[in-house]
């Protein structure tokens, strides 16, 4: 390959995108970045563009867009500004581009992602909506583009290294047994139940490890991001929901583990640092320095494990029931966990009625299939309509 190689990153000013960014800068002489997006944080993806100077930059809306470009036309940079979804599944599927940061949050990433995976670029998957919303849509995309699919979530970037190369034959032709997908347990791990009913949104998004964005702070918190990371497992590896057991482990230094019937459990292990998974997925199959500091086994001390408490975590509860529905059960459970999470956020909702509200929207919405993408955002579409009928219902 001449020149580095060429990485779109969407979703550039959250956590991630900072991370990926990060990490680029530390190997100018093997990446360049090609694009950026950026939603609401429209003064920080000015700066990151003034920093990496891409060919392009993303946002939502027409007037931002002017606004934006003028800016950058004022710095004397020559990167064009794109709009909407339009623009985001145009730099994602770009001749030029050879890897894509998918971490745009939520649904919203669907479509650029799979805008993506169809180009058959090397696709870095943070956006874990895209695999819960429409599983077996996007891997038959992966497979029939020849897309490499790498999983950037800790605990997938984990397993992915605990794995056989030969994996995609499928778990007991490699001798896996289950996936063993760790939880930190959030920050309501031990808080006493009578008072969950009343924590706030800052004590849901102040997570004990990891710095990360508001929404996925508190699905940490409800464990939901467990839930739809117990789903992605599912599809990124071929198993069943019974094959991926969670386990809660507080430190958050193995990061994932996997159990083989000959009695070995391999685990990966390191400093809960973005950084290590994004270096990883961006190198593969080689290593590079991701800035992440070695891990200190003798400050580290001990490593503790416990079962999850489904009373405790309901939301994980019924994400395991979407996964063993499947079909459009999983769609529903994201579409309508997003609503009531932007709701708790907003102050209209309690932590425990998120899990009320979701699970009202699957008991009331019969499970479909989803023989299309179209498909796939009727079910998302119905769920977040059943989730703002609940809160109308309630006065909220």
């Amino acid at each position: 390959m001449s020149g580095p190689q060429q990485i779109t990153v969407l979703g550039a000013t959250g956590s991630i995108g900072l991370s990926t960014l990060d990490v680029i800068a530390r190997h100018p002489e093997r990446y360049q970045v090609f694009a950026l997006s950026g939603f609401t944080r429209l003064s920080e993806l000015l700066a990151l563009c003034i920093r990496h100077v891409p060919q392009f930059a993303v946002v939502p809306e027409v007037a931002a867009a002017r606004g934006l470009q003028d800016d950058l036309r004022a710095a004397g940079l020559p990167t064009r500004v794109l709009v909407g979804e339009e623009g985001l599944c145009q730099v994602a599927s770009a001749p030029e581009v050879d890897a894509v940061m998918a971490a745009i949050v939520g649904a919203a990433g669907l479509r650029p992602t799979l805008a993506a995976v169809q180009a058959g670029k090397k696709i870095l998957l943070a956006n874990k909506e895209a695999l819960v919303m429409s599983g077996a849509l996007f891997m038959q995309a992966v497979h029939k583009s020849g897309s490499v699919l790498l999983p950037i979530d800790s605990e997938h970037n984990a397993i992915f290294q605990c794995m056989p190369q030969d994996f995609s034959r499928g778990l007991g032709a490699v001798g896996v047994r289950r996936i063993l997908l760790t939880a930190s347990g959030g920050p309501f791990r031990q808080t006493p139940m009578s008072e969950l009913a009343h924590v706030s949104p800052d004590q849901a998004c102040a997570h004990p490890n990891w710095s990360m964005g508001r929404k996925i702070s508190v699905d940490s918190a409800s464990m939901m991001n467990k839930g739809l990371e117990l789903i992605e497992a599912c599809w990124l590896f071929d198993a069943k929901p019974s094959q991926v057991e969670v386990v809660i482990h507080p430190q958050s230094v193995i990061h994932s583990l996997v159990d083989y019937v000959d009695g070995s459990v391999l685990a990966q292990l390191g400093n809960p640092d973005m950084r290590t998974p994004i270096a990883n997925a961006l190198a593969w199959p080689e290593r590079i320095d991701s800035g992440v500091a070695p891990l200190d086994l003798f400050a580290v001390a001990r490593l503790d494990f416990e079962a999850p408490d489904e009373q405790r975590f309901p939301c994980l509860r019924l994400a395991r029931q979407a996964a063993e529905a499947g079909n459009s059960a999983p769609a529903m459970l994201n579409a309508a966990n997003e609503v009531a999470v932007a709701a708790f956020l907003d102050g209209r909702v309690g932590y425990l009625e998120i899990a009320s509200i979701i699970e009202d929207v699957l008991n009331l919405e019969p499970v479909v299939a989803l023989e299309d993408l179209d498909a796939v955002f009727t079910a998302d579409a119905k769920a977040r309509i059943l989730a703002e009928q609940w809160l109308n219902r309630h006065g909220r």
